[in-house]
């Protein structure tokens, strides 16, 4: 039985009914599992004559509801000394739940996102982040606790992650470069999250996957957050969804951006990019470099397959400490997630198994490294390059390398690394949003 919402919070609109503001909790569903997963496009837009409150409709969510006082509480009245950025939907303030400040809700850090609401698209964001990051529940998505809205005022609560962004520990002009070990954890973790969206029994389609939605814990594991672009994706028939485009310039597909037609593998592109933004140490988009090189995947995708360029794009901030074999796989499976056709791309589970392996690989040089070139080979390697290993070729390219590196020591003729300088990095606000297209809802 579809399941239509008619319960969106009155107190959300001027001249509705408003409820006593009394602390509320969603409660927990007896039978959770006999109710499908609500879906946005189930929501009937509200008016002054519902009554009814969101957490009705979210049964078994474990969300909170927060009034406007407890949110000022747990904020310090939004003091500036907790202001921690602002984003596309507006400023984000690091605050702390009191354990007494609500029944089964532990004290801890949280970061509380206060929507700047321009027209009802604001409302909506607000409203698709709720819906799906109050019932989506996995290790690699960020943990929504709970929500605000009163009269016009739209509220988030979060958990904290302390590491802030992946665009902010990858971009960041003074600060130490990201190990290549912890640049392949946060490719894993953050792969694992689309996937477990891309496979759910009602599958998602995130719609804006980039560094700045990226989010690392204390250990770098990543989460994924902003699901206010985040569409449910084709069922029964269906190839994709129709919608209008929407994303960040640089991170969207092409197909995306030409047609509005949206697959799961938009996303796996977009993943592509963040890749190359790992390996590369470059935004997706930068204006500050020379006209070839500003839009990444143009610049550096023809180089991925081809082992005697890859060291020109590597990041020089690794300084060649990282693994050559690991690189070399990772730069054919991103070369394979951002083909224009979308159906050479793997998908997401794929991706996982091809990265995961990458972690453990131990062939990282001591001391200064040097790349040497290997022999030209006429043939497309893109494919056997992103296989993963058996243990048994894992330690034979192992001990090949180890070898090669003490001929090096005995003289053995190389090439240093050679990777072009790159100018100083201005850190970038927001990307502008990609022009709106109409391709229906």
């Amino acid at each position: 039985m579809k399941i239509v919402l008619q319960s969106i919070l009155s107190s959300c609109f001027k001249g509705g009914e408003y409820p006593s503001p009394q602390p509320k909790k969603v409660a927990a569903a007896p039978k959770r599992s006999s109710l499908r997963r609500v879906s946005v496009s189930d929501l009937s837009f509200p008016s002054a004559t519902f009554s009814e409150d969101l957490s009705v409709s979210l049964v078994g969510s474990n969300l909170h509801v927060f009034t406007l006082p407890e949110v000022k509480i747990i904020t310090q009245n939004y003091s500036s000394s907790n202001f921690l950025g602002e984003g596309g939907f507006g400023p984000v303030h690091k605050g702390f739940i009191d354990d007494k400040l609500k029944p089964g809700l532990k004290a801890q850090p949280v970061a509380v996102k206060l929507l700047n609401l321009d027209g009802t698209q604001g409302h909506k964001e607000w409203l698709t982040e709720v819906v799906f990051l109050g019932q989506l529940r996995h290790e690699h998505l960020v943990k929504l606790i709970g929500y605000c809205c009163e009269e016009e005022h739209r509220l988030l609560v979060y958990e904290y992650l302390p590491r802030g962004s992946l665009e902010n520990q990858l971009f960041r002009r003074y600060s130490v470069s990201l190990p290549w070990s912890t640049r392949m954890k946060i490719a894993v973790g953050a792969a694992k999250g689309l996937a477990f969206l891309h496979e759910a029994d009602k599958p998602v389609i995130y719609r804006d996957f980039k560094a700045s939605n990226i989010l690392l814990d204390s250990d770098y594991s990543a989460k994924l957050s902003d699901f206010g672009l985040a569409k449910d994706g084709p069922v029964g028939d269906d190839t994709h969804v129709s919608t209008r485009v929407m994303g960040t310039h640089g991170y969207a597909a092409p197909e995306y951006v030409m047609t509005g037609h949206l697959t799961a593998m938009s996303d796996v592109y977009s993943f592509g990019v963040v890749l190359l933004e790992l390996l590369t140490g470059r935004r997706s988009v930068d204006k500050n470099r020379p006209a070839r090189e500003q839009n990444l995947v143009e610049w550096a995708r023809p180089m991925l397959n081809d082992s005697r360029k890859l060291g020109r794009i590597m990041d020089p901030r690794l300084e060649g400490q990282f693994s050559e074999m690991g690189a070399r796989r990772a730069a054919a499976l991103a070369y394979l997630c951002l083909s224009h056709r979308p159906k050479n791309r793997p998908t997401m589970s794929t991706v996982v198994k091809t990265l995961e392996p990458l972690q453990d690989y131990v062939d990282i040089p001591i001391g200064t490294f040097v790349y040497t070139v290997p022999p030209d080979h006429s043939t497309d390697n893109s494919l056997k390059d992103c296989e993963t290993p058996t243990p048994k070729e894992r330690k034979k390219e192992t001990s090949d390398h180890h070898r090669r590196h003490q001929h090096r020591s005995n003289g053995h003729r190389h090439h240093p690394l050679r990777s072009p300088k790159s100018p100083n990095d201005r850190s970038r606000s927001n990307s502008p949003p990609l022009p709106h297209k109409s391709k229906g809802a």
